[in-house]
């Protein structure tokens, strides 16, 4: 498989001629399309049976190499195609780390959860009911022992299981994808901490940026941005709950500490929308 290095460079201009630019873009994300349609329905074909055959410590480490694997690929494939230069080099810092984990990102567009997965194999992730039931994303997810986020007594006690198990737990705090007109982050619910309490594992905040609101919320999988799409992935350090520090504030401490990250001095710091005054604090 082609290494998956980042480009790490956001001020290069496209070398490939405007008149060849605009048809290369969407034979490239038509061919992305077509590459989750095609392994992401073979993955459910395939992960909906074994969910059913295989114990459930032996499945669950298939379905995560497997949509390793696929996320891998078609990040690959992304930086290829020029549709998207990532830097997430960042990342190996969670992959070295041993024991157990929460990584907790802002949630800035529909495929935050690719390029985190395509750099750490051995992630449970906390997500939408829906997703799980998805022709194309379902079969591997449930296989993958993916938690849906429908009663915060089941994902806790689902969650603190899967990180005894090994695993890192990948759970977005704002609960959805940053609302278009929120300055930097939406506020976050308390499940982080309440999972962190209970397990006794550091939250690693893990910042976001990108140059474009590219599959943010609202954003229509058919409306092509301006290509290639920057991004960069950074992790913060540790957050652990302290001694009598209760869920809501080491909440409100998660919060303060992805609102002064984000909003520091960047290339790709986030952009108001339309000129309107933003909502949320650290504008």
């Amino acid at each position: 498989m082609p290494d998956d290095r980042s480009d790490g460079d956001f001020s290069g201009d496209d070398e490939r001629p405007g008149w060849l630019r605009l048809p290369w873009d969407w034979m490239a994300m038509a061919g992305g399309l077509l590459y989750w349609l095609v392994f992401g329905g073979l993955l459910t074909l395939l992960g909906g049976p074994l969910c059913w055959v295989l114990p459930r410590s032996s499945g669950e480490r298939i379905g995560q190499w497997l949509l390793h694997g696929l996320f891998r690929s078609f990040v690959v494939y992304l930086r290829v195609t020029d549709l998207v230069r990532v830097d997430s080099s960042a990342l190996r810092k969670l992959a070295e780390h041993k024991g157990p984990a929460i990584i907790a990102p802002n949630h800035v567009s529909l495929w935050d959860v690719v390029f985190i997965i395509a750099r750490l194999p051995r992630v449970t992730c906390v997500m939408k009911q829906s997703i799980l039931k998805n022709p194309v994303l379902g079969g591997g997810a449930r296989l993958a022992g993916f938690i849906p986020n429908q009663s915060d007594k089941q994902v806790i006690r689902a969650a603190v299981d899967a990180m005894h198990r090994g695993n890192m737990l990948l759970l977005f705090p704002e609960g959805t994808r940053t609302r278009r007109d929120t300055r930097w982050i939406n506020p976050l619910g308390g499940g982080c901490a309440v999972i962190a309490r209970h397990s006794g594992a550091p939250v690693f905040p893990v910042f976001i940026r990108t140059n474009g609101r590219y599959l943010e919320k609202g954003w229509p999988l058919w409306k092509r941005p301006v290509f290639p799409v920057r991004m960069e992935i950074n992790v913060g350090q540790q957050l652990v709950v302290g001694a009598g520090e209760s869920s809501r504030e080491f909440t409100v401490r998660l919060q303060r500490t992805f609102e002064e990250e984000l909003a520091k001095p960047h290339p790709l710091r986030r952009r108001p929308v339309g000129g309107l005054a933003a909502r949320g604090s650290g504008g």
